[in-house]
């Protein structure tokens, strides 16, 4: 079953490149992209396509970025959890549970 998914996801693949292919094949007369100012830019249709993609590319992965910056790194994500949260509570005079621990009177009283 896996062979035959893998052997689908390749024909596929190849379905879509040789349709962009055969898409690129039929666009290639000469275009003109009117700029600003009175400037313009004639091309094959193809390259002007191809030029939009990979400019629409270049702005997502631009707009992505700071988000990416911002996430933390994923050794600090998968960390292993320290002593002190895996103390048990334990019951107080007061009846409140505190952790065994003496590194918890380190923390702050609000628990972050």
């Amino acid at each position: 079953m896996i062979r035959l998914t893998r052997l689908l996801k390749w024909i596929l693949k190849a379905a879509i490149f040789f349709a962009l292919f055969a898409f690129a094949l039929n666009n290639q007369h000469d275009a003109t992209v009117h700029l600003l100012f009175g400037h313009q830019w004639r091309g094959p249709m193809m390259l002007i396509v191809l030029a939009a993609f990979a400019l629409g590319v270049v702005v997502g992965v631009l707009g992505m970025l700071p988000g990416w910056w911002k996430r933390p790194a994923p050794a600090a994500r998968s960390a292993p959890p320290t002593a002190v949260a895996n103390a048990a509570p334990v019951a107080t005079s007061t009846g409140a549970a505190t952790r065994a621990d003496s590194s918890s009177l380190t923390s702050p009283p609000h628990g972050i």
